[in-house]
């Protein structure tokens, strides 16, 4: 990326940050500030994935990672820029969920919860801040073909292309949208998910497939 900007000319800054690490965020953003002014839009995308099992006690140090990075992350990177977005009266803050986050899905419940975490998290991220002239948007994209997904063996289903799927996610944020959910099959897909009444939802899912257990994507 830093070569890219570069060859189109464009100036930045790059900062090579844990995001779960508030400190270093903080400074990050009180540097960027100082250069460059308030930014009009901050985008919390970092994030893992892993199978876990929930009968496993070497998998909760790996659940806790996966909340550390996927919610804490989300709020140590928003944290530092909200204040100036609400001095100013603008600014957007988008977070980047995942379909995951609607039902809890067998052999990931680490993944699950955190990403249904994030979504309650943004939520009242923008209830706190309605009338304030900063919008939140949440944006739970289905499955892309990233090195993520490379790793799981078995369909999934409406999978779009990485530049697909940062078309799609440039163009909710940039119509502020609350919450969006794609690709549209998978929008469908998730509400059906929703108001599935619990005992059929684990008859149907007990046996889904499961992503693999092993190092964080």
């Amino acid at each position: 990326m830093r070569e890219l900007l570069a060859s189109l000319g464009c100036g930045g800054a790059f900062y090579t940050l844990d995001v779960t690490d508030a400190r270093s965020l903080q400074n990050a953003a009180v540097d960027f500030i100082g250069r460059f002014g308030t930014p009009d839009l901050v985008i919390a995308n970092a994030g893992i994935s892993v199978g876990t099992s929930s009968g496993l006690p070497d998998d909760l140090s790996t659940f806790r990672k996966v909340m550390d990075t996927n919610v804490f992350g989300i709020a140590a990177t928003f944290q530092p820029f909200i204040a100036p977005m609400r001095e100013r009266g603008s600014g957007t803050l988008a977070g980047i969920a995942s379909v995951a986050g609607f039902r809890g899905l067998p052999g990931a419940a680490a993944y699950s919860a955190s990403k249904s975490a994030a979504i309650t998290c943004l939520e009242s991220m923008r209830a706190e801040l309605h009338g304030s002239g900063v919008s939140v948007v949440t944006v739970c994209p289905g499955y892309v073909h990233t090195p993520m997904t490379e790793v799981n063996r078995y369909r999934m289903p409406f999978i779009m292309g990485a530049d697909d799927a940062a078309q799609r996610i440039a163009r909710a944020v940039a119509r502020k949208r609350r919450l969006a959910v794609i690709p549209w099959q998978m929008a469908l897909a998730s509400c059906v998910l929703r108001v599935l009444p619990g005992w059929l939802y684990d008859r149907v899912f007990a046996r889904a497939p499961r992503k693999a257990r092993g190092l964080l994507q």
